[in-house]
């Protein structure tokens, strides 16, 4: 791998840190964390004990100020190498806690923020629904203002975190005849009327993925973030971020995938000598060597234009989309290299592979980036007719 440049000493003392308590807290309970289809919330609590959760929070929440986001991709590509991709730290910290920090009230945050910071509270957001995934502004789930109180029915679809979550940030909508007019309000988990279902999915085992349903929930007219009309904005506003981090964990998940195959053609021989020293291992390994350097240079200048507030919405499109598409390049090549190893569990790049599948589907699929990029290129149907 190249010399990154943008991370300075304070940044290697912290990769130090995540290291040393990923390799402590988290690696020795991947196993058990993937069979059981979450982790145990209790890594949640020790990671707000060492200072990662909501690292930007300010210092009256219990947070450490820290807005840089070149400490939120040390964390994952730490989590990532040493313990698990189904830890979702960052959905937690850098997803959805921001919507208490940009639309909530001073109340609401005093009242979940240090919770959230100490891992006590955990985080998910819902917003996708069977008939509304990419497409929010076809979701059905509403919210009826009955006076004193919110009325919310519906039921959401593929929740990370789902599971393990005290707090969701629910979108709902809030006025039927305009396809835009979303609310987003916070729902405690065991209030009465919300349940929920464990899904079963192809890859990211250790991450607890659920169906939602809400009925006749009681909303306090307080649980409601900002305002009540324009939670469509408020959910478009992150989506840069998201989508970064997205980029970030897919080129993460292929760095180690990548190390892991070249590991393994270096010890394994064929034909007397190691599958590594054939011209096709090579050829392929130089070729996704070469790709994942320059993506990752480019995504690193991203995070600083993401802490200088410059980032582009096609621009963050752009990065989740090629380094999505790489990531499924480079399990399918690693798999391929490690032969009927590859196809075993008991070897991590099997578990990687299905792991990596969803990334090109989260966060916007392939398909929706594509469409974000062309339309910044003026070609735009709706403008062209």
């Amino acid at each position: 791998m190249q010399n990154r440049l943008i991370f300075d000493q304070d940044h290697e003392l912290f990769r130090d840190q995540v290291r040393k308590f990923v390799q402590k807290e988290v690696a020795p309970h991947v196993e058990h964390w993937r069979k059981q289809g979450r982790v145990d919330r209790e890594i949640f609590r020790k990671a707000g004990d060492q200072g990662l959760l909501l690292m930007w929070a300010d210092e009256r929440y219990g947070g450490s100020g820290l807005t840089d986001l070149r400490y939120e991709q040390i964390l994952y590509e730490e989590v990532i190498r040493y313990g698990d991709i189904g830890v979702f730290f960052t959905l937690h910290s850098r997803i959805v806690a921001p919507y208490l920090q940009r639309f909530g009230t001073d109340a609401q945050r005093e009242q979940y923020l240090p919770g959230c910071v100490r891992g006590e509270t955990i985080l998910a957001v819902a917003m996708t629904e069977p008939d509304a995934g990419s497409d929010l502004a076809g979701m059905r789930a509403r919210a009826e203002d009955r006076g004193d109180h919110w009325l919310l029915n519906g039921s959401k679809l593929y929740i990370s975190n789902g599971l393990n979550a005290d707090l969701v940030v629910v979108a709902a909508r809030t006025q039927p005849e305009n396809k835009y007019g979303i609310g987003l309000f916070l729902v405690e988990a065991d209030w009465p009327g919300v349940s929920r279902t464990p899904l079963e999915k192809m890859g990211l085992d250790a991450q607890d993925t659920v169906i939602l349903f809400f009925d006749n929930v009681r909303i306090p007219k307080a649980n409601i973030l900002g305002d009540a009309t324009k939670g469509f904005a408020y959910l478009a506003e992150g989506l840069a971020e998201e989508r970064l981090l997205g980029a970030c964990q897919s080129l993460a998940h292929a760095q180690v995938a990548f190390d892991l195959t070249l590991e393994y053609v270096m010890s394994r021989k064929a034909f007397g000598k190691p599958i590594g020293t054939f011209q096709n291992s090579r050829f392929k390994l130089a070729d996704l060597r070469s790709q994942l350097d320059c993506q990752q240079t480019w995504v690193d200048q991203l995070v600083l234009q993401m802490n200088a507030g410059t980032l582009s919405a096609e621009a963050a499109a752009a990065a989740k989309l090629l380094t999505s598409e790489l990531e499924g390049r480079v399990m399918d090549e690693c798999v391929q290299l490690h032969g009927s190893a590859g196809y075993m569990d008991e070897y991590r790049i099997s578990r990687m592979y299905r792991d990596a599948r969803i990334s090109r589907i989260f966060a916007g699929t392939s398909e929706i980036m594509k469409e974000i990029i062309g339309r910044s290129l003026g070609l735009d149907d709706r403008k062209l007719k």
